[in-house]
């Protein structure tokens, strides 16, 4: 699958002077604004422009929020799990080329001490503000339910192990999947709510009481809902009636044609409501870039026609979704209304990651973080923290 058309010939070029974006429909989390305006001074948005700024008119275009994704394992061609730090980097620019702003690097499952070294690569890019933190899918989850994870790898969420891949990511862990009705998966979900790390529901087994159990005792997220879990039963329900009915479960949903059915995605919609609901990519090495063998962690991936799957088995393999094309599915497909696919894209993410007060949202203070798109819902600008990733394409 080849990078998106507006990432053609783009160069990143510095705000050197204020800026008003002004003339689009921008959306703000009150509703959308039209004939709107958007003034970006350094790297924040402004409520005020310096006489000094150049306006930018986008009329007949949105302005949104740039993307969160809390789920994502790598693209161009590079992997969060196992490339260098010039190969992270790569995936990072990939996805921002296709509007997401901010990223968590996801691994897979790996043999524990692989994982505690790629948590410390990964923590100085944390600290360094090229991702968000890391979310470690793995290796804690059921062999039932193991998807394009290594079975021989898998192992029960003992909270020491647990601890140990948190400590290791030295205050980058974000988040951690589990399937709680293994051994050890309550506690690890009370040690991770203790110390402040999200603890997801994901490849899991697990009934409807076990996840009721699992949820009471602090999980927060259901791991790309409805894939890699039992189905939803009339007598034996699954932890999706669970995950979908209680207010303190967001779901992840991966909104790319190949992972759920339309419907699927509207009852999420409707149970959960857009206020519970975020989008992710849970992307692997091919996103933005093209089919191929792939590796992810230590499983061969075939992709063709942008679907990635195991060349073992044939299980779907994470995705090579882009944000980007997310959102335009949820729009001109799904037909969800625009204000609820930027709270899912954009300021459900935020909120859960607890970045909330910097980035999710074009309010005065936050991040200079936008993503333009025109009125078909194609890319055509990114700007992160002032700066145009994607020069505007307006024309």
């Amino acid at each position: 699958m080849a990078a998106h058309p507006g990432a053609r010939g783009t160069a990143r070029s510095t705000t050197t002077h204020p800026q008003v974006l002004t003339g689009g429909q921008v959306v703000l989390p009150t509703g959308t604004v039209p004939d709107g305006r958007v003034v970006v001074d350094g790297t924040r948005i402004t409520a005020t422009a310096p006489e000094n700024a150049q306006v930018i008119d986008v009329t007949g275009h949105y302005v949104v929020p740039g993307f969160v994704d809390i789920h994502n394992h790598g693209g161009g061609g590079a992997s969060f799990t196992s490339g260098t730090v010039e190969e992270v980097l790569k995936g990072i620019h990939t996805h921002r080329l296709h509007g997401t702003t901010t990223v968590v690097a996801s691994t897979v499952t790996g043999d524990m001490d692989f994982l505690a070294q790629r948590a410390g690569l990964l923590s100085e890019l944390a600290e360094q503000g090229d991702i968000a933190g890391i979310h470690f899918e793995g290796p804690f989850i059921s062999p039932c339910r193991k998807g394009a994870h290594s079975e021989a790898l898998l192992r029960d969420p003992d909270p020491a192990e647990v601890r140990k891949l948190v400590d290791a990511a030295r205050g980058q862990a974000k988040m951690v999947t589990l399937a709680t009705e293994l051994p050890g998966g309550v506690d690890s979900v009370r040690l991770l709510a203790e110390h402040g790390v999200i603890a997801a529901i994901g490849h899991t087994d697990a009934t409807y009481e076990q996840t009721v159990e699992a949820i009471e005792a602090g999980a927060t997220v259901a791991t790309h809902l409805f894939n890699a879990m039992p189905t939803l039963g009339h007598r034996a329900p699954g932890p999706i009636a669970a995950l979908l009915e209680d207010e303190r479960i967001t779901v992840e949903l991966i909104n790319d044609g190949t992972h759920l059915h339309p419907a699927s995605l509207q009852l999420a919609f409707h149970h959960a409501g857009a206020g519970r609901v975020a989008f992710i990519t849970d992307a692997m090495d091919a996103a933005g870039f093209v089919d191929g063998t792939y590796m992810l962690g230590p499983l061969e991936v075939e992709v063709s026609e942008g679907v990635a799957r195991l060349v073992e088995g044939g299980s779907i393999a994470g995705s090579t979704l882009t944000l980007d094309r997310a959102f335009k599915r949820a729009v001109t497909v799904d037909g969800l209304p625009v204000e609820d696919v930027v709270a899912a894209i954009s300021a459900n993410p935020a909120r859960l990651l607890g970045m909330d007060d910097t980035v999710g949202s074009l309010e005065p203070g936050k991040d200079a973080d936008v993503v333009i798109l025109d009125e078909h819902f194609d890319l055509k600008g990114v700007m992160r923290r002032g700066e145009w990733v994607v020069d505007p394409q307006l024309g």
